[in-house]
């Protein structure tokens, strides 16, 4: 019988003869690994909406506010990235924001109603 090695790190493997790994940490690391990519795109897309509802949040939190899209810009937020679009409004979760014009944003928090 051939002699079966793991194929996380290459060492014996003892017992059952359609054993793929030498434990549970092999076991449990090479899987991380095949699945790392396939999650990683996700994971960036979610931090950024993340990031993009705190700065909303932080700033409008006393109410309707506008604001410079360069402070936004300057924050970290990134326009490309929003949760869903009604007509002109951009949200991110429950905070929205309406480009007014090319340099300035109304911010609106989530419990507020938007009324253009």
């Amino acid at each position: 019988m051939a002699e079966r090695i793991c194929i996380e790190c290459g060492q014996r493997i003892i017992g059952r003869i359609d054993k793929k790994f030498c434990n549970d940490n092999c076991r449990t690391a090479w899987h991380n690994k095949m699945h790392a990519g396939a999650g990683a795109y996700v994971r960036n897309v979610n931090n950024i909406l993340r990031k993009n509802r705190r700065i909303l949040a932080g700033l409008a939190s006393g109410g309707k506010r506008k604001v410079e899209t360069a402070v936004l810009v300057g924050m970290g937020f990134e326009f490309g990235y929003f949760t869903h679009v009604n007509k002109a409004t951009r949200y991110c979760y429950e905070h929205a924001y309406v480009p007014i014009s090319k340099h300035y944003c109304l911010l609106v928090p989530g419990n507020e109603r938007i009324d253009l």
